[in-house]
Parts: C-alpha cells; sequence; structure tokens
C-alpha cells in the first residue's frame, strides 16, 4: 500500500542531505611554489568553501554548488607537495603510454586542450584515458584526472599565463590518487 507520509519523509531526508567541504591533505603553504598559499586561500578558503556553504543553505543554483563542490574536493584532493620529478607510475602511466605514447605528449595534449578553453571549465582525463571538458560546472563520474582552468585557479600567481600554470601542475598531481581513481 502506498504511503505518502513515507515519501514525504523520504524527500525531506534527502532535502537535509549537507555536503562537507575536504580537509586538503597538506599545509595551506605546501604546494608552494606551484600553488601559493595566498591561491590556497581564496581558491579553496573562498570559492570551494562558498559552493559548500551556498548547497548547504539552499542558495542560489543547487545543481551548480553541488556540483561546484564536487569539482573542487576532486581538484584539492589530487594534490601533494611539489616535486620536479614528479612522473606517473602504474595503471596511469600505462593508459598515458597507451593514448600518448609517453608522458610528454600527454602532458602536451591536454595544455592544448586546457588552451583552447574559453571562458570558464574544466579540462580532465576521463576514464577511458579521453580528454574531456567541462564548461562551467557538471558532475562527473569518469574523472581521473582534474585540472581547473576558471581564472581564479592560476590567475592571483600566474596572471593571464595559463601555459605556465598547466606546466607547473605536473609537480604536485598525486599519482597514487590518480591511481586509486583508475
Amino acid at each position: 500500500m502506498y504511503d505518502i507520509r513515507e515519501t514525504l519523509d523520504l524527500l525531506e531526508a534527502k532535502a537535509q542531505h549537507k555536503i562537507e567541504q575536504i580537509k586538503l591533505p597538506y599545509t595551506k603553504g605546501g604546494l608552494s611554489p606551484v600553488m601559493s598559499s595566498a591561491t590556497i586561500d581564496y581558491h579553496y578558503g573562498k570559492l570551494y568553501k562558498g559552493y559548500v556553504d551556498r548547497y548547504n543553505k539552499g542558495e542560489g543554483d543547487k545543481a551548480f554548488n553541488e556540483s561546484g563542490a564536487y569539482l573542487h574536493e576532486l581538484f584539492f584532493s589530487q594534490f601533494h607537495s611539489p616535486s620536479a620529478s614528479n612522473r606517473p607510475t602504474g595503471r596511469i602511466l600505462d593508459l598515458i603510454n597507451r593514448q600518448w605514447d609517453n608522458f610528454v605528449d600527454f602532458k602536451t595534449s591536454i595544455r592544448e586542450e586546457a588552451l583552447k578553453l574559453q571562458g570558464s571549465g574544466w579540462i580532465y582525463l576521463a576514464k577511458n584515458g579521453t580528454l574531456r571538458t567541462i564548461s562551467n560546472h557538471q558532475k562527473r563520474t569518469d574523472i581521473v584526472l582534474l585540472i581547473d582552468m576558471w581564472e581564479h585557479a592560476y590567475n592571483l600567481q600566474y596572471h593571464a599565463d595559463k601555459k605556465q600554470y598547466i606546466d607547473n601542475i605536473w609537480r604536485i598531481i598525486d599519482w597514487k590518487v590518480i591511481n586509486h581513481r583508475l
């Protein structure tokens, strides 16, 4: 028998769903010089936090805020302290070599696709080995590696030099996290 009260209780429970901002797996200065503490303060501390807070308060576009929080969670959780010799290993290296022959060609392809983005967006490596972009914010379930190409991700430190931002980000990618996502 259909119980309207049960349905309403389920809808209310779903409406109460809250999201939480992840804790950084490094200090605010831990990604410097690739990503400055000022960038982390602004990008993580204000913008990402804002998506979470607006979603939880029911302010603004719910889907936009939820997907913005989701994408930033993936973005910030894939980093570790910079290393000049930071190179992929394991399954991600196998995928890169299958699709691009080598890591250098992979990085070049990412840079070329990222620089084609007009305005704000994201570029990511999908689980099937293709490069994809996201305009604005959208939740995707196939993201392995994600680069934020919104101006706030690079402007404080790199100004308009998106190329330098992309070239430097490889120094902080945590390939263990990327392999786990595969």
